[in-house]
């Protein structure tokens, strides 16, 4: 089996990070342990679309929703066509499968009010986890980076003279995005306690943990989960509610959807679009209000 190289292909040529290609290798990892326990099959490189569309029954009787199914799927394709690029099948058993109907998924963005409840009135401590927990919060609001953009920005990455962050987001693209008067502010007076550290083992990392290492994904999700679960009764508060309340707040204050896609780090339009659906409810707002017709 190509297991092996397809996760080093992912990585050192696709440039995935570590993440997606742990969530690649697990998905067939899991289909060849079902082939191996149901047909006794140990080899997944030559198998039929049977054999695929077994595994998919099996996962949604066991309860695993279509979304999840889907990107398992969407794993066995990736590796199948890499098998097809290196000769080794001549045929992609999955090139007729057709992707399981799922909901719309729609995250609701914290308003306006929730994200001044958290930036301006809530009392954060002040001392480095205060400063640092604060600055996580309105840089994600106000860049509308991702988490994992996140913890891997480093310090050489903020320009505060130009007012600029760079940042590396997935297939190692870069992209500039301005930085506020405000969260430079806070930049600066966090790097202070920064700099106070007793010892600090990722001095290259802006966000670390009181004990001087680089931040990790589950401590900034529990971070925003701590903070907005004082202000907002919305079921998901995560680090990725922060980017599309970013996304949806530009929109509604009619920035264009070019300028937004730029700032996110989309490679196309279509991925930007899904966060416009607040955008048209605003503007059905002022349709309904503003729209003579309405009024008879």
């Amino acid at each position: 089996m190509a297991i092996k190289s397809f996760i080093s292909y992912l990585s050192l040529e696709k440039n995935y990070s570590p993440h997606t290609t742990k969530a690649y290798h697990n998905d067939l990892i899991a289909f060849q342990n079902f082939c191996k326990q149901q047909f006794d099959v140990g080899d997944i490189d030559q198998v039929s679309y049977s054999l695929i569309r077994s595994w998919v029954v099996a996962l949604v009787e066991s309860g695993v929703s279509h979304r999840s199914v889907n990107r398992k799927i969407a794993s066995l394709k990736a590796y199948y066509k890499f098998l097809l690029g290196l000769g080794i099948i001549s045929i992609n058993p999955l090139a007729k499968h057709k992707a399981l109907k799922t909901a719309k998924k729609i995250e609701i963005p914290f308003s306006e009010v929730e994200m001044e409840g958290v930036l301006s009135q809530m009392p954060f401590e002040d001392n480095f986890e205060g400063r640092r927990d604060k600055l996580i919060i309105e840089l994600l609001y106000t860049t509308g980076i991702r988490r994992a953009e996140l913890i891997g920005l480093k310090v050489k990455d903020v320009d505060c003279q130009a007012m600029t962050i760079k940042v590396l987001g997935k297939r190692n693209k870069e992209r500039i995005i301005p930085l506020l008067e405000a969260t430079k502010e806070l930049f600066l007076s966090y790097n202070l306690q920064r700099n106070e550290l007793e010892t600090v083992e990722d001095d290259a990392y802006i966000f670390l943990t009181e004990k001087g290492n680089k931040m990790y994904e589950t401590l900034v999700y529990r971070i925003i989960n701590k903070y907005f679960s004082l202000v907002s009764a919305k079921v998901k508060k995560s680090p990725h509610i922060l980017r599309h309340t970013f996304a949806t707040h530009l929109l509604n204050k009619g920035a264009d959807l070019n300028s937004v896609k730029e700032l996110l780090g989309h490679s196309s339009l279509a991925s930007t679009q899904v966060y416009t659906h607040n955008s048209i409810a605003e503007l059905k707002k002022v349709h309904f209000s503003a729209h003579p017709r309405n009024k008879k």
